[in-house]
């Protein structure tokens, strides 16, 4: 999947204010930004580097790192960033899906919906959380259905715009499966948009990706009435 510039009201993010692509929760490409040695050092380095870096933050903002409730609090944030919440940054992480055949010859939609997603906002490192629901229509191949789950859980760890992880979800999927017939709908709230700035605690944010067969008015209104029927 090739980089692709976003525009933001007819403006190229890169001519964005680093506030403005902030405030406007938008993404610079569909691809992850990460350095090229963004992998050189050990897990067990960066949790050493990151444990010192969050223990000057705490210091900096003045709270007493004797207390025995704050003292591990470092090493905890840091384990927390390397092993859990931002695990689907190492490649090394990456799920193996197993495919079968489809001896069944299905060749209808399979859905999975409601599929818990926990994220965390690149612009200010605070969670994402939603439901992800997740079509295709076999070429050929099934994956097994943990699989799917997987793979979302897998680029969702890792700090994200909801945009960015709708698509690399539905990519994916389609590399894995040979076909574009696949469709993703993220629903989620933002606690970037809750719990600071404009503090609203109702909304959420929809994205969605339709691929191949999805694009017809038709398969997609079906799609949509499975995840949506109560």
């Amino acid at each position: 999947m090739k980089p692709k510039e976003i525009l933001l009201n007819s403006r190229p993010v890169s001519n964005l204010k680093v506030e403005e692509v902030g405030d406007n929760h938008v993404a610079t490409s569909f691809e992850t930004p990460l350095r090229d040695d963004a992998f050189d050092i050990s897990d067990k380095e960066k949790i050493e580097k990151i444990e010192a870096h969050f223990r000057e933050i705490m210091n900096i903002m003045g709270l007493d790192l004797n207390d025995d409730s704050l003292k591990g609090t470092p090493k905890r944030v840091a384990k927390m960033f390397i092993e859990e919440v931002f695990s689907g940054l190492d490649p090394k992480n990456k799920p193996t899906p197993r495919l079968f055949e489809n001896k069944f010859h299905y060749n209808e939609m399979l859905v999975e919906k409601d599929i818990t997603l926990f994220s965390y906002c690149e612009h200010h490192f605070v969670p994402i959380f939603g439901k992800a629901h997740v079509a295709y229509i076999s070429s050929g191949k099934v994956i097994g259905l943990s699989k799917i789950n997987r793979i979302v859980q897998y680029y969702a760890k890792r700090p994200q715009v909801q945009e960015r992880l709708t698509v690399q979800i539905a990519e994916e999927l389609k590399e894995i499966l040979d076909t574009e017939d696949v469709a993703v709908i993220i629903d989620a709230k933002h606690m970037c948009v809750s719990s600071r700035g404009v503090q609203d605690t109702a909304s959420s944010t929809v994205t969605s990706h339709y691929g191949g067969r999805f694009q017809h008015e038709t398969t997609k209104e079906e799609f949509l009435k499975y995840i949506y029927r109560e």
